[in-house]
């Protein structure tokens, strides 16, 4: 299935492909990460990045780039072409980091051509709904997934007015790590050079071409060892 925008008539924006942001060396996971990405955590018995890639493809994404860079091999090992989860993987591998954002730009070189690419951190479990993304996105702009503030960002990080996305303000709302872009506004940032997603987020912003939602499902921030453990609570109870 391939997800195309309905909301805007001049804007059929399909939606195949992913990038899954994996480079991280999981520092807040301390003696988790010693030996093994934080991509490879366990979660109910299956690894962190598999249910994200299944997760994925149950919504139509095949074409998906990982950027790797924390026991880069141990991952690609791991996943190979990606064929058994039905998907087509491709590995982008960063000697040295390049930040969210230039992992991203980086990455989506790897992938076949198209429109739009979502943009999933690796340790974020949940059941965001992509099509909801593709139906708010605007041209050459991006549309991001939105949580109620947790404990550890209870600040937030974006208002949002109606499904427009803006500046930290009174009534606040925090990313959840899952976005969906045009990619030409990735493209207009250079390849292999360090960025944060963050720069990208913030000029769409400002353009007012950035949108969000509040997904008010399941939503885990695996990076840290408290999600973990939540994590794998949840999932042996809803899934096993």
């Amino acid at each position: 299935m391939i997800w195309r925008m309905t909301n805007l008539a001049d804007f059929p924006l399909e939606v195949s492909r992913a990038v899954i942001l994996a480079a991280g060396l999981g520092t807040r996971l301390k003696t988790y990460t010693e030996h093994k990405p934080k991509a490879l955590m366990s979660v109910a018995d299956e690894l962190a990045i598999i249910r994200v890639i299944r997760q994925l493809v149950a919504q139509g994404i095949h074409d998906i780039a990982i950027n790797v860079h924390h026991f880069a091999e141990q991952i690609q090992t791991s996943l190979g072409n990606g064929a058994h989860l039905n998907a087509n993987l491709y590995y982008s591998v960063e000697p040295s980091l390049l930040g969210s954002g230039g992992g991203v730009r980086t990455a989506l070189d790897l992938l076949p051509g198209g429109e739009g690419v979502v943009v999933h951190n690796v340790d974020i479990l949940s059941n965001i709904d992509i099509e909801q993304l593709v139906h708010i996105c605007p041209k050459g702009g991006c549309a991001l997934a939105l949580v109620p503030n947790p404990k550890h960002n209870p600040e937030g990080d974006f208002t949002l007015q109606g499904s427009t996305v803006g500046q930290k303000n009174k009534q606040n709302f925090t990313f959840s790590g899952v976005s969906l872009w045009d990619e030409s506004v990735l493209r207009a940032y250079p390849a292999k050079q360090t960025f944060s997603l963050v720069e990208p987020i913030q000029a769409q912003i400002k353009s007012g071409r950035c949108s969000g939602y509040v997904h008010r499902g399941h939503w885990f921030d695996i990076g840290r060892p408290h999600d973990l453990v939540q994590a794998n609570r949840f999932y042996r109870q809803s899934y096993l």
